[in-house]
C-alpha cells in the first residue's frame, strides 16, 4: 500500500501516506468523457491502481466515508492544441474491472500517490495535490483545502514547464516562461475570468515558502498559459497582505491532454540586479516574440 504525507518543511515532496480528509467524489452514474489530466475524487485514502496492457485502469480509493471504483479508458498522452479538433479524454465510469497486469514503478513526479508500467509499455500515475487554494495566502475553506486526486497515461516526455526570472518596473520580481509539450505550445482558446472552459487550456498555480505571506506554503496566485506560444508571465507587486516572494517558488500546473500534473520549484534573487534584469527583458522579448500579453517592462 502506498503511502502520502503532506510536503516536507523545505518544500521537497515525500510520498508515503494517503491524504486523508472529507469530501466525496460525485458518483459517476454512466461512462462520460473526463475532464483534463483527468480530476476522478477529491481528498482520497487508501488508493490503489491497478491497469492492463490494453488501456484500461481501475483506481479504487475512499472518500466521504465511502469506497469508489473509478474505471477509466480511451486515452493517453495529448494533442496539440486545435479549436476544432477535441482534446484527448478518457471515457471515466464507476463499473468495469481489469485484470492488473501494470508493474508498480517509482518515478520522478511531484504529488506521486501511485503509478505503474503497463506491459504496452506506458504508464499510469495518480496524484494529488491542493489545487483550489485561494490567492495571497488566504485561508482556505474547506472545499478549497480539498486535495484533487488526478489520473494519467502516458507513453514518451512529459509536458515542460520553463520558468525564468526577470523584474517589473526595475522593482518587482517577475517569473515569465513558456509551458509546452513535445515542443508545442499549451494553451486553450476558451477562457472566462481567468479560468480555462476548454480540454487545452491550463492554469499555472504559484506557491511560495516562507514569505510575506505567512510560514510554509502559501498561494500565491494563478494564471493562464496563454497563446500563441504557451506564454506566461506574473509580477509579484504588492497585493493585499504581500507580494508573496519567499525562500521558494513553486509552480503547479495540470498536464495537457491525459499526462501527468508538472512541478517546477527555485529559489528566486534576493536582490534586484540591473545587468540581469536586461537580459531577462531580451529574454522575454525574443521567448515570448508575438506574445501579446508579455512585454518587458
Amino acid at each position: 500500500m502506498l503511502r502520502y504525507r503532506r510536503p516536507g518543511a523545505d518544500g521537497s515532496p515525500t510520498c508515503r501516506l494517503p491524504l486523508a480528509c472529507a469530501v466525496v467524489l460525485a458518483a459517476l452514474a454512466a461512462p462520460a468523457p473526463g475532464v483534463a489530466s483527468a480530476l476522478i475524487g477529491s481528498n482520497a485514502t487508501y488508493v490503489r491502481l491497478a491497469a492492463d496492457g490494453a488501456g484500461h485502469a481501475l483506481v479504487t480509493f475512499e472518500s466521504g466515508g465511502a469506497t469508489h471504483r473509478i474505471f477509466a479508458s480511451g486515452a493517453i498522452n495529448a494533442r496539440p492544441p486545435s479549436p476544432t479538433v477535441p482534446q484527448v479524454a478518457f471515457l471515466l465510469s464507476t463499473g468495469g474491472s481489469v485484470r492488473n497486469a501494470c508493474t508498480p514503478v517509482k518515478l520522478p513526479l511531484v504529488w506521486l500517490v501511485a503509478a505503474c508500467r503497463a506491459p504496452d509499455g506506458s504508464f499510469w500515475a495518480v496524484q494529488s495535490w491542493q489545487r483550489l487554494l485561494p490567492n495571497a495566502g488566504a485561508a482556505p475553506s474547506p472545499a478549497q483545502a480539498a486535495y484533487d486526486l488526478r489520473l494519467s497515461h502516458w507513453k514518451g516526455p512529459l509536458a515542460r514547464l520553463d520558468v525564468r526570472f526577470g523584474w517589473s518596473y526595475r522593482r518587482f520580481l517577475q517569473v515569465y516562461g513558456r509551458f509546452t509539450y513535445l515542443g508545442k505550445p499549451v494553451f486553450g482558446y476558451k477562457v472566462r475570468g481567468g479560468v480555462p472552459l476548454d480540454a487545452y487550456g491550463r492554469n499555472i498555480y504559484v506557491d511560495s515558502l516562507d514569505s510575506d505571506l505567512g510560514a510554509g506554503w502559501k498561494r500565491v496566485n494563478s494564471f493562464l498559459a496563454h497563446g500563441p506560444m504557451g506564454g506566461f508571465c506574473y509580477g509579484f507587486f504588492e497585493h493585499g497582505p504581500g507580494t508573496g516572494v519567499g525562500r521558494q517558488l513553486r509552480a503547479t500546473v495540470i498536464g495537457p491532454g491525459v499526462t501527468p500534473d508538472v512541478v517546477w520549484q527555485g529559489p528566486p534573487p534576493v536582490h534586484y540586479d540591473q545587468a540581469a534584469d536586461r537580459a531577462a527583458d531580451a529574454d522575454l522579448a525574443s521567448l515570448l516574440r508575438g506574445d501579446r500579453l508579455c512585454h518587458p517592462n
